[in-house]
């Protein structure tokens, strides 16, 4: 499929950028921009920063960059023209699509067809709940039961399949179905030449992706001789189970502004949430937790909450999946129900108000409840409290910041009731045996590091040049349009003055020849264009020098009433200071080759010339030099 200019065209000029970002991230304004976490790598603190002015996005950490098709494209997986027609559905522009390409076909056949059968199934169930004698005798009736209304079946389009061998099937191929495509979709189930469907006689649970589009079910039996209580789907070509959380679709939005979410295992755990009004809330389906799983949560949220089932066993081995969540950099808590209870039972027995009250009183950081979790099995065995202790640390060996980190030792020390020093020591030991292992234990970042530091770190002091050019660019991308004290714009400033400069730096010197032409057309620097107009490691550099990492905070300089004037502000000083430092570097470089080849002559003629080019180069040097305040030694 392939869609025509003038539906993209219209389609970029509808997007804003931090209301497609918004819809995936929990964003927090700071000074001119919004803040999250970022949904590509894991990290504790937000930095990852979306401009609505300038219509990019950047992470200062992992260094992910580009505009909103770009993080659409990276954040689903999508390519160009599905990343288009994703936005195009947002804004309600009515593509106009040009004939497919058969390579198209084949790469869309299958994922769409798989779509439309599981949609066909889904409203099948729906139907046989409300209009179906079975269906609203056993499936409707359980519900009811449960204390479901209407809205929330229909909100989770919960459905019904009959007590018989292979009515979806027939009704399916009725309808022109191959039942390859119901068996590839996990509907029906060949076995020995027969064929029969996989739901029979269940309430069905539909799982949707994040999009809304149903890709798997869940099914109920209600007769506990009828096989297993639960049966889902299989994996298929749009349905990974590690990959996939029940009721995030219908929570999504609720994660974002209560800034948690609720952690459970069940598909009724999910439902019963809602009635109780707490619809943060998704669920693992029964299956151990995955990074996956996790980074799905990330992009709404950072702060997790887990619910675990009165029971010790289960709890324990559910700790795994706790500690991948501490390793992602979010905050973990736990809820602990009382002994045979779950989030389901327990909230229809307390009702709404006194099950929100539980779930805000009984909450508690995750290090501590398994500290105290471990602690009452071990009493008074020295070697169970040995290896609580060890367990402790396993786990707060996963969390990523430092500070965090030596927070927990000093209060588990306390709860453990032994010394500090010990803990740390042991913290030490796991940390050594993860590097010997080729895993680099948490560690200080390069964001966390001073600028000074970072600048030395990453910068060859012999590239001088390669920063004057960089800030250049910078200047001309952020103030190109703006007016210098002369009355100039800051773009014939440095047109003017870089007339026969050729940049050393090849990316560069292609952003200096798009802003001649961006200008030359538009009459002005358009970032939009420019960002049309690049791409690979250009675009890339583009979006680094619009983005700002810093902003002085007003209400800092209101407080210390302090003023610090804003680059904008005594922009005509950063301009020239800026061209002369080029200038002066370029200069510098050109005496370092000059006496190189110097060295190298041996006719006295060519000594001379040279002698004298660098007596040339030393004198405009000196006058750059003297023009910055630098002093010069020879």
């Amino acid at each position: 499929m392939s869609i025509s200019d003038q539906s993209l065209e219209e389609i970029k000029a509808r997007i804003e950028i931090e209301e497609v970002v918004s819809d995936f991230l929990s964003l927090k304004r700071k000074g001119q921009n919004l803040w999250a976490c970022c949904p590509f790598h894991d990290e504790k603190t937000p930095s990852f920063s979306v401009s609505p002015a300038k219509g990019i996005f950047k992470c200062f950490g992992c260094g992910k960059a580009g505009d909103a098709i770009e993080f659409v494209k990276e954040i689903e997986g999508l390519d160009y023209l599905e990343a288009m027609k994703f936005l195009g559905k947002k804004y309600g522009v009515e593509l106009e699509e040009e004939p497919p390409t058969p390579e198209d076909l084949a790469r869309q056949s299958q994922r769409e067809s798989l779509f439309i059968v599981l949609n066909f199934a889904k409203e099948y169930f729906q139907k046989l709940l409300w209009e179906h004698e079975q269906g609203r005798a056993i499936g409707l009736s359980y519900f009811k039961e449960r204390g479901y209304p209407e809205k929330v079946i229909k909100i989770f389009e919960l459905g019904y399949s009959l007590e018989a061998w292979d009515a979806l099937r027939k009704a399916a191929l009725e309808q022109g179905y191959q039942q390859k495509l119901l068996v590839e979709a996990g509907l029906v189930v060949e076995k020995e030449e027969k064929a029969y469907d996989r739901f029979r006689g269940r309430v069905i649970f539909p799982i949707h992706n994040i999009t809304g589009k149903v890709i798997a079910f869940g099914a109920r039996t209600l007769n506990s001789q009828k096989g297993p209580k639960y049966l889902n789907s299989p994996e298929t070509d749009v349905y990974q189970k590690s990959k996939v959380l029940y009721g995030l679709y219908q929570g999504r939005t609720a994660i974002r502004q209560e800034d948690n979410c609720y952690l459970v295992e069940g598909y009724t755990d999910v439902i019963s949430m809602h009635l109780s009004g707490v619809p943060n809330v998704v669920a693992s389906s029964g299956t151990s937790l995955t990074e996956d799983q996790i980074k799905l949560i990330k992009r709404y949220t950072n702060n997790i909450t887990v619910l675990f089932d009165g029971d010790t066993a289960g709890i324990k081995a559910s700790l795994r999946g706790i500690d991948m969540i501490l390793s992602s950099g979010a905050n973990v808590r736990v809820v602990e129900f009382p002994q045979g209870e779950d989030p389901d039972s327990y909230a229809t027995k307390l009702g709404t108000t006194e099950f929100k009250d539980f779930l805000n009183y009984q909450v508690a950081d995750f290090i501590t409840y398994k500290t105290q979790l471990f602690l009452r099995e071990a009493h008074d065995d020295p070697f169970k409290r040995v290896q609580t202790i060890k367990e402790v640390v396993l786990s707060i060996s996963k969390i990523p910041d430092p500070l965090q980190r030596a927070v927990y030792m000093k209060k588990c020390s306390g709860l453990l009731d032994i010394d500090e020093s010990l803990l740390i020591g042991e913290l030490n030991k796991l940390q050594l045996k993860t590097s010997r292992q080729g895993v680099p234990p948490p560690t200080l970042r390069t964001e966390d590091l001073t600028e000074l530091t970072k600048e030395r770190i990453s910068r060859n002091p012999n590239d001088a040049i390669t920063h004057q050019e960089s800030e250049s660019i910078r200047l001309l991308l952020n103030y190109g349009n703006s007016k210098l004290d002369d009355d100039m714009f800051l773009h014939q400033y440095f047109f003017q003055e870089l007339a026969d400069v050729e940049f050393k730096t090849p990316k560069y010197q292609t952003i200096l020849e798009l802003l001649h032409t961006c200008v030359k057309e538009q009459g002005r620097v358009d970032a939009q264009i420019l960002l049309e107009r690049s791409q690979g490691a250009v675009k890339l550099e583009i979006i680094n020098l619009l983005s700002d990492k810093y902003e002085i905070s007003s209400q800092w300089m209101d407080k210390f009433q302090i003023y610090v004037p804003q680059e904008k502000e005594i922009l005509s000083d950063v301009a020239y200071s800026n061209l002369l430092r080029l200038k002066y570097r370029v200069i510098k470089k050109l005496i370092d080759e000059n006496r190189a080849e110097l060295k190298q002559v041996e006719a006295q003629d060519q000594q001379q010339k040279l002698l004298q080019v660098d007596f040339e180069l030393k004198k405009s040097r000196n006058e750059l030099a003297k023009l910055l305040g630098i002093v010069v030694s020879d």
